[in-house]
């Protein structure tokens, strides 16, 4: 993992943010702003001219992309400790096309075999001009 300290790593595969997992998303949420869950109304009333993804459904698809983007051995566990520096720069719209790069801003020990991670991943959507996501993953992880 210090090896990678410093290292852009990605970008991952594509994955396509369609209505049904906006709407899921807004079911498991409680977040049912019509510019997310309406695409009739969003083809009219929103500057997109369709409906977006919640901007915490663009963070929750991190820890899909993770995984495929790096590897960690030699942990015994790893527990999500938090974020930090979270922004939404660009909308997703229904039925872009996603994908992420990931970079370990640092790796610091904190004591009796636990370490603190900060990897920085931002996800772009395809054809875009700007990220749509940017943000600081905190992870705690105990060596093996």
């Amino acid at each position: 993992m210090k090896a990678l300290v410093g290292q852009e790593v990605g970008p991952s595969e594509w994955r396509t943010i369609t209505q049904a997992d906006i709407d899921a998303f807004a079911e498991l949420s409680g977040d049912h702003q019509w510019i997310h869950v309406d695409p009739e109304r969003a083809k009219t009333e929103s500057p997109y001219g369709t409906t977006i993804a919640h901007g915490n459904l663009t963070l929750a698809t991190v820890d899909g992309f993770r995984g495929e983007l790096i590897a960690s051995t030699g942990f015994a566990m790893g527990v999500n400790y938090g974020w930090d520096k979270i922004r939404f720069p660009a909308p997703v719209p229904v039925d872009s096309r996603i994908c992420a790069k990931a970079e370990v801003v640092s790796v610091e020990e904190k004591g009796n075999g636990w370490y603190q991670v900060i990897t920085r991943f931002t996800i772009e959507v395809e054809g875009g001009d700007k990220p749509c996501f940017v943000g600081d993953s905190v992870t705690r992880v105990m060596a093996a």
